[in-house]
């Protein structure tokens, strides 16, 4: 296996949009050798839990970074002045994530890629945002992308808090396609006071119910979104600050991950393990966008993995800071 710095000599960071089945490990395994050599903070935590990385051949076989260390560290690879930092949502008195990004262009193109390889040219569109909870705070990476799609297609910045019927009117005004991202609990409340027939609305739903209204399943949030929106088509976009790269999923709730991500399973009362055996399992992601801070995590996400690749979210971990964490308490 050649190192990274040579691979890195031929090959365009951009590449990894090129990824396949039958080159993500190597891929992936050139990426993890650096970023273990390269990332301070992955490195020492190697080192804690006993991994030398030259024992790592297989990519299922990479241990997977806590994500609250995003909370209490600064998990860069290499040395770099931050092109902007993403924060995420926080409940009263928690810490947010920070995700320092070395560059945005990276991420607008990456995430372009990814939904336009789910919905088809995002030109087509009318980008529309009802992100009340994002927007309220600064740096969300979710506002910034939408923002980033609303200006690649050169329209108007579409937010919107509540203010439901200066929405509707600005959808009905425009003669393309539609696509909402909407904020679950503002989506709940937009269909409670109006039924929108709209037969060309797709509507991207991207989570947030956390700490606002009481949790529902994503089955039941589809069923009350769908009696007010009975013409539109309703995804879930599964995506979160310490990440670059999105999951979109079908009306059916069920992710797909572009070729350069993977979600593995580990038991959900075991941070070191690599398979649930079929069950509900902790999620474990690889997202090889994130080649500026670290590719491997293990999110406080629950869900199933199945055996193509997709995979489903059903819940959270009971304790939100993973216990790895306590190996390297600031």
């Amino acid at each position: 296996m050649i190192t990274f710095e040579a691979y890195m000599e031929f090959i365009n960071i951009r590449d990894i949009w090129s990824v396949k089945n039958h080159n993500f490990n190597d891929i992936a395994l050139n990426i993890f050798q650096y970023q273990a050599k390269n990332n301070v903070v992955y490195a020492k935590y190697l080192e804690l839990i006993n991994q030398p990385p030259h024992t790592i051949h297989h990519f299922e076989q990479i241990p997977f970074l806590p994500i609250s260390f995003f909370k209490t560290h600064h998990v860069v690879t290499g040395s770099f002045v931050p092109e902007h930092t993403f924060e995420s949502s926080t409940t009263t008195g928690s810490t947010p994530s920070k995700h320092a990004i070395k560059d945005l262009d990276l991420y607008h193109t990456n995430s372009l890629q990814i939904i336009e390889d789910k919905l088809g040219k995002i030109s087509s569109y009318e980008i529309f945002g009802l992100l009340p909870s994002y927007l309220e705070r600064g740096n969300s990476s979710l506002v910034d992308m939408v923002q980033f799609l609303m200006e690649h297609n050169k329209q108007s910045h579409h937010f919107y808090l509540d203010d439901f019927e200066s929405l509707i009117e600005a959808m009905a005004s425009t003669s393309r396609k539609k696509l909402l991202f909407g904020v679950s609990f503002a989506l709940l409340d937009f269909a409670k006071i109006h039924s929108v027939q709209f037969p060309d609305l797709t509507i991207i739903e991207t989570g947030g119910m956390k700490g606002r209204v009481k949790e529902i399943t994503k089955l039941d949030l589809y069923q009350k979104l769908q009696l007010s929106f009975k013409e539109s088509s309703i995804f879930s976009e599964y995506g979160m600050t310490e990440l670059l790269s999105q999951a979109y999923s079908d009306e059916n709730h069920i992710y797909t991950c572009p070729p350069w991500m993977r979600v593995l399973p580990r038991k959900d009362n075991d941070p070191f393990s690599h398979s649930a055996n079929g069950h509900t399992a902790a999620l474990n992601i690889i997202d090889l966008a994130n080649i500026h801070s670290c590719c491997f995590i293990a999110t406080d996400d629950l869900g199933k993995v199945y055996t193509d690749g997709r995979f489903e979210v059903t819940g959270r971990l009971d304790i939100s800071d993973l216990r790895g964490c306590s190996l390297m308490a600031v």
